[in-house]
């Protein structure tokens, strides 16, 4: 199997993470989504990255449902609790950090790609608010944890340490202001990990 995907994105970096946590061999194939000849249409219709090609040809898109059939592929470690309220409040924390993401993602477009006398700041401010919701949120919920749920390293911890990391390094005055030091710690923490140092955006 192969990953279609490119270094700088949040979420091709969470599989890359689940990959290197599972020590799964599944080699990074850079594609350009912006560009008009990117291949990525003829696996993924939206044209989004990441997509995980399986070795029988089947593509499977998108991030949350490609480290879903990672965990399936190779259960150990695991980063999804079998119990089913464990489990919940995982995939709850992947689905508000992919939203933090699809809110700063959408800034970054709004600010980068559209020219300022057509921006919609009060549209941009709404999507901002929603990154700090979120972040507060997990500011509270770590507090003097070192995981989100439970005692181990989860796929709640590599979701929010991908978005956390992504803000880092597209946008580290949303990330930093007010501090945040629960949720500092936790990104530190992970950005320590092997599986992070490898998969830093570029």
């Amino acid at each position: 199997m192969r990953l279609l995907g490119s270094l700088a994105s949040p979420y091709v970096r969470k599989v890359r993470v689940v990959l290197h946590e599972k020590e799964l061999d599944c080699p990074l194939v850079l594609e350009d989504v912006w560009s008009p000849v990117s291949a990525i249409d003829r696996f993924n219709p939206l044209g989004k990255v990441p997509c995980l090609v399986l070795d029988d040809g089947e593509c499977v898109f998108d991030s949350r449902v490609i480290v879903q059939s990672l965990e399936e592929l190779r259960p150990a470690p695991p980063l999804l609790p079998r119990e089913p309220a464990e489990r919940r409040r995982v995939l709850s924390w992947e689905a508000l950090a992919d939203g933090l993401l699809d809110a700063g993602v959408l800034v970054r477009l709004e600010t980068t790609q559209r020219p300022a006398e057509h921006r919609h700041e009060p549209w941009v401010a709404r999507q901002r608010r929603k990154v700090a919701a979120v972040l507060d949120h997990a500011e509270r919920a770590l507090d003097d944890r070192p995981w989100l749920v439970g005692n181990r390293l989860t796929l709640a911890d590599i979701a929010l340490g991908c978005a956390t990391g992504w803000l880092a390094f597209r946008f580290p005055e949303l990330l930093g202001e007010p501090p945040r030091p629960a949720l500092e710690a936790h990104r530190k923490r992970l950005e320590e990990r092997p599986s992070f140092r490898l998969t830093r955006p570029s």
